[in-house]
């Protein structure tokens, strides 16, 4: 069990208790996508506060039809939906399509439970950073042409990354307090695991997901915490 995982058996559970399941499904291995590689045109859920990380999981309850509609159009198809950040001020346009940031990261449906009344829970499992290039306006919710942005380790780099874990999971007990990591978690599911569920700004975990892969973001994601530490709450 990852560290993400163990952190959001418990949200999870806190979403998906409710209404009578009408139906549940989970992915296949085959419908999986490889680290790295998208369509060229996905769905994006685009929220003001939430967001997804690869290797990470993030539940959702979709209730709004356009949304709805993007669900089951995923469902049909490679079950790919990718989240991005809303910019501030999207208040005003947010029944249209306000204005995104362009970095997200794309999440395969791992599971998803349709309830009676066609709201879905459904739980995101994050594969790949992507960079919105445009947008197609073919349908009620929003359909985004992306170019993948791969995030990959060299031997050097995992060992520096292997390094920081200490740093981090020292910082960790007055950010995330009661978290256990297992034993066997690698070190970039620990990151993006918790720099997705960590308390602090949106624009300051957009800059997370900005960073050029799991070592850069473990160096920020350290100075972040270190900073929080520090300073009088």
């Amino acid at each position: 069990m990852t560290a993400t995982r163990l952190v959001y058996l418990l949200a999870i559970a806190g979403v998906l208790c409710g209404p009578r399941v009408v139906h549940t499904q989970t992915a296949t291995p085959t419908q999986a996508f490889e680290a790295g590689e998208l369509p060229p045109t996905i769905p994006i859920f685009p929220l003001d506060d939430v967001m997804l990380f690869p290797h990470a999981t993030r539940p959702l309850h979709i209730f709004e039809p356009r949304y709805r509609d993007m669900v089951t159009d995923a469902l049909e198809g490679n079950r790919l939906i990718g989240m991005v950040l809303l910019e501030p001020g999207h208040e005003a346009e947010y029944e249209g399509r306000p204005p995104i940031f362009p970095v997200g990261c794309a999440g395969l449906i791992a599971s998803v439970e349709e309830l009676p009344d066609g709201r879905f829970n459904i739980v995101l499992r994050g594969l790949t950073k992507f960079r919105v290039t445009g947008e197609d306006q073919s349908r009620s919710y929003r359909l985004a042409h992306v170019e993948a942005i791969r995030e990959e380790l060299t031997a050097t780099e995992r060992v520096a990354l292997g390094d920081l874990e200490e740093d981090l999971s020292a910082l960790l007990p007055s950010t995330l307090p009661g978290l256990q990591i297992p034993a066997g978690v690698p070190d970039e599911e620990l990151v993006n695991g918790v720099a997705q569920i960590i308390n602090i700004d949106p624009l300051d975990r957009l800059g997370l997901l900005e960073q050029p892969g799991p070592l850069a973001r473990a160096r920020a994601l350290i100075d972040l915490l270190y900073i929080r530490s520090v300073l009088p709450r």
